[in-house]
């Protein structure tokens, strides 16, 4: 990879922000909780790359990265580099840096509307491998790979994947596995032909169709550079196999925190209706803008004063056109979404595109929510329709579900209770993060009778 210049490691000291923690702060129960009745390596050293700072923990992608690092340094010791957004501010990481050895943060690179349409007319990379390149970043991640020795680098999700060069030049090379926190070009692919239909979205269904067919290509390249690639759902991986057939993989999917959303005693924030998520990632623009137009008016149509509320951070300008709906909610970032699921009598998740597990489900679960969904925002779960939650894909199925639970509290309770059982059986990341490390330990060099291949 070219790269535009270079800084001295001392002149990245403006730009960055490393947090260590002396050797002796280990987390307190790192030998006092018991591991005996697993085989588990323990004390493994693990460096996590993460596209954005995990925390505060708000949206799926950095709820699952910080409760991998919550979990991971019970039994190891983690360092996490980490890209840091212009609404994160450096001096709040929470308890991070009690948590991990250390952690450096590295402001998000700034990438312009020339730049990008340059790299994606003048390279064949799909376009979310460029995001998040950063010369600094390599260069911090360079610099940290020849001061110390990792057993297992693992990078969260395909923003962070250029830097792979970097991780399989160390040495001794690292265990390098790949969170796949998508099977990206599966949701390109659902977005095109959902794009396809409406011809004022045919710009973007242009996009999604090359952005769709590099990301095949990429990926299937991906999964055969790395040792193992996690996948989050039973459906990720078949998507993934598609692409990388004998590539080594194992599911490992989402998880919730049920003391947090189980254990809810604040004050409810009252909606009839609740969606959530970070409302400028395309899926959740998509499902928001599709129950707003094209199911919510025929719930209205029946009960007119139905409230609607969209939680999330940073709403797309292609929202404003439902603020002129009255019972209409879109609130923007909030401190907290567990009011609101709180609240809600119904939780609805009108996805049509994407992949992977819905933490958003999950927290809803938790929360003895009765749930609505699509057969895509389920997707992953092995959840039966009437039992857990209830599943509709066409407007007109949808709206009689959700006014059926709006009538029926005993029918909301009974899927609200069943959910609640069927998240604390399999989600609880005390479950879901010993599967991970198991995945370091079967693939762990120094186990294997051969080397790896350094490819």
């Amino acid at each position: 990879m070219e790269r535009d210049g270079q800084k001295d490691a001392r002149d990245l000291s403006q730009d960055r922000k490393t947090v260590e923690k002396p050797a002796s702060r280990h987390l307190s129960d790192k030998n006092n909780r018991s591991f005996a009745d697993s085989p588990i390596r323990r004390d493994m050293h693990i460096l996590l790359l993460t596209p954005q700072r995990p925390y505060p923990p708000h949206q799926g992608t950095t709820l699952r990265n910080f409760n991998l690092v919550k979990e991971l340094t019970r039994r190891h010791t983690v360092c996490l580099l980490t890209f840091l957004e212009p609404d994160q501010h450096p001096g709040n990481p929470g308890p991070l840096p009690d948590l991990c050895k250390w952690i450096e943060m590295i402001p998000v690179p700034q990438r312009s509307t020339s730049l990008r349409l340059r790299q994606m007319l003048t390279t064949s990379r799909p376009d979310m491998s460029w995001r998040l390149w950063s010369p600094d970043f390599e260069e911090r991640l360079a610099w940290h790979l020849r001061r110390e020795s990792f057993d297992v680098v693992e990078i969260e999700g395909i923003e962070m994947t250029p830097y792979l060069p970097t991780i399989a030049a160390a040495q001794p090379r690292p265990l390098i596995i790949y969170d796949a926190h998508n099977a990206e070009w599966i949701l390109q692919k659902r977005a095109f032909l959902a794009d396809i239909k409406n011809p004022a979205r045919w710009p973007a269904a242009a996009y999604s169709w090359v952005q769709w067919h590099r990301l095949r290509r990429y990926e299937a390249d991906l999964l055969h550079r790395v040792d193992h690639t996690i996948a989050m759902s039973a459906p990720d991986k078949v998507v993934l196999r598609d692409v990388a057939p004998d590539a080594p993989m194992t599911v490992v999917p989402n998880g919730v925190d049920l003391n947090l959303f189980g254990q809810f005693k604040g004050t409810p924030i009252h909606h009839d209706l609740v969606f959530t998520g970070k409302m400028d990632f395309r899926p959740n623009i998509d499902a928001a803008l599709w129950f707003g137009r094209q199911v919510l008016p025929l719930i209205q149509a029946k009960r007119p004063h139905t409230t609607f509320a969209i939680v999330g951070q940073r709403p797309h300008p292609r929202l404003d056109g439902l603020r002129h709906n009255p019972n209409i909610v879109i609130t923007g970032y909030v401190d907290d979404i567990t009011p609101y699921l709180a609240g809600a009598t119904v939780y609805v998740v009108p996805l049509r595109v994407g992949g992977g597990t819905r933490l958003k489900i999950l927290e809803a679960m938790a929360m003895r929510k009765a749930i609505v969904a699509t057969t895509v925002g389920a997707e992953g779960f092995p959840v039966v329709n009437g039992q857990e939650l209830l599943l509709a894909d066409e407007p007109e199925d949808f709206a009689r579900e959700v006014l059926d639970l709006l009538d029926n509290p005993a029918r909301r309770m009974r899927l609200g209770a069943a959910g609640e059982s069927f998240a604390r059986a399999n989600y609880g990341w005390d479950r879901l993060v010993p599967q991970l490390e198991r995945v370091y330990q079967q693939n762990d060099p120094r186990r294997q009778t051969h080397p790896r291949n350094s490819g």
